[in-house]
């Protein structure tokens, strides 16, 4: 069974979708939980929720848990920042809702003529990337928070 390097929960169901797709191009359509079964026989397991809870226990070990008052950098509408973590709180799978306190200020005004300051922000993250999932006009996520240790 290989437990290395496994892709994501989400590249993993798209695999699934996709054989799907094509077995049924090809006159042999199957269900989408015969896909997922199939997916999961091409990483050597024996079934889908074996796959499923390896995945993820192997995206779980290797990002680093955040917790309360952990030092943090990151960009904030495309500002770099350091600050720390303030309050924390799960919003199921794999999103996280959590309020950065910075350590100075982020000017997140785009004109020279006036300052917009930010002290503290609060957003959902996706815990998979880092990201939130709101973007800004120009297609970036609103706030990025660095994970890697």
């Amino acid at each position: 069974m290989t437990t290395t390097n496994l892709p994501t929960l989400d590249l993993l169901k798209g695999q699934a979708r996709r054989l799907r797709e094509s077995l049924s191009a090809t006159g042999r359509p199957v269900t989408h939980g015969k896909a997922l079964e199939l997916i999961a026989g091409q990483y050597g397991f024996r079934d889908w929720n074996t796959l499923c809870a390896r995945a993820a226990a192997q995206a779980s070990a290797a990002r680093p848990e955040l917790r309360l008052d952990m030092q943090v950098s990151g960009h904030y509408l495309g500002v770099p920042f350091t600050g720390r973590i303030a309050a924390l709180g799960r919003r199921g799978g794999r999103f996280l809702r959590l309020t950065v306190v910075f350590d100075a200020p982020v000017d997140v005004s785009r004109f020279s003529s006036f300052a917009v300051k930010r002290r503290r922000i609060s957003a959902t993250i996706d815990l998979e990337t880092g990201e939130t999932v709101e973007k800004t006009s120009d297609g970036r996520p609103q706030l990025v928070v660095h994970l890697a240790a």
